[in-house]
């Protein structure tokens, strides 16, 4: 068996994991391969992906409303304007607290250029206020997938899909088994919820990492949502209209909880047939801020609870993991470490949520 010395495995297949593996590539000249297969063409989303979120610190806005311009200047280059388009997501609330953090993510957002504006309690599916973020860019993940694909290509990626025998070493490397060929990695990169929840050992699972179930349903036919993406910050829950008349739903909890939500957020004059579900686990941080670096200080590099903006950061932690970041790039990754403790001060209201 022939082996291949590498310097970069990455495991994931969200946008984020195949954005990162490409700029690794070719911004900096990396070799890397990618372990991980398209999805959106054949399961509900598990995830959205969007410029904007429930983020009340102000080093975290700053670090996403910067990234996105780049972002979206990659992505031009990767497959044009069809993998993005512009919505207007609303944020809205039930409980005390989240009213005021909503509150605050309106300062916030205003703040770094953000257009923001109040919505109104009829339009809302709890009856609460809201906020409309405006003009926020949403990833079309099954563009997006086909376009990635051939970018990593086209740029001398090799791509494996699973399943694939990976063997992380005791220095946050991997030996990779792939048919008749072996690759031996200098720096294995878990970057999505399933290569952490597959790849660490529950002796090595992190304390600020957290698992929860989760859920997705299709609900169709049923009447336009009052925005094409809203979520309520209570408990992360998100409703996305979808193309064919539908609304898809995803959120925390056991699929029969996440089923009495979904139906009540939609509310009675919403009926519709339950087209589709999906259960599956997350990684979540318990402090609600993103959590990166080595397990153990020298073990595999983990990306977690980035949130609905990971995947406009992936120029970010390119440049973080190859030695070419920024000071404030530097200090807004060093500080969300995976090995602090929750009482640190990057603590966040809704990032994982």
């Amino acid at each position: 068996m022939s082996q291949i010395n590498i310097d970069f495995a990455v495991i994931g297949a969200t946008p984020l994991a195949r954005l990162l593996t490409g700029q690794l590539a070719t911004a900096h000249g990396k070799s890397v391969i990618l372990v991980g297969q398209s999805q959106s063409a054949y399961r509900l989303p598990r995830a959205l992906d969007l410029s904007v979120g429930a983020v009340t610190r102000p080093d975290s806005w700053a670090l996403l409303t910067a990234g996105t311009p780049e972002t979206l200047k990659l992505l031009s280059r990767i497959g044009g304007r069809g993998t993005w388009f512009r919505v207007d997501p609303i944020l809205f609330a039930r409980g005390a607290a989240e009213k005021e953090a909503l509150a605050h993510i309106r300062h916030m957002a205003a703040a770094y250029g953000v257009s923001v504006e109040r919505v109104p309690r009829p339009d809302l599916p709890s009856g609460d206020g809201g906020i409309v973020l405006r003009d926020a860019v949403q990833l079309h993940r099954p563009a997006l997938e086909s376009a990635l694909d051939a970018w990593l290509d086209k740029n001398g990626v090799t791509r494996v899909a699973a399943p694939t025998l990976v063997a992380p070493n005791d220095h946050g490397g991997a030996e990779i088994h792939h048919e008749n060929r072996q690759y031996s990695a200098s720096q294995l990169i878990l970057a999505d919820d399933e290569a952490l929840l597959e790849h660490v050992s529950p002796a090595d699972w992190p304390s600020l990492l957290q698992i929860r179930e989760a859920a997705t349903i299709l609900a169709e036919p049923t009447p336009a949502l009052p925005a094409a993406v809203m979520q309520l910050i209570d408990n992360g829950t998100i409703l996305a209209q979808s193309a064919a008349r539908g609304v898809v739903g995803l959120g925390a909890g056991e699929l029969e909880n996440f089923a009495s939500e979904f139906k009540a957020l939609l509310g009675p004059g919403r009926p519709f047939v339950q087209a589709g579900q999906a259960r599956y686990r997350r990684v979540l941080t318990k402090d609600g801020a993103p959590a990166v670096g080595r397990l153990g200080q020298t073990g595999s590099t983990v990306l977690a609870g980035l949130g609905l903006g990971g995947a406009f950061l992936a120029p970010t932690l390119g440049r973080w993991l190859c030695g070419a970041a920024s000071d404030a790039e530097n200090a807004w990754l060093n500080a969300r470490m995976v090995s602090r403790d929750t009482s640190s001060a990057v603590t966040d209201f809704g990032v994982a949520a």
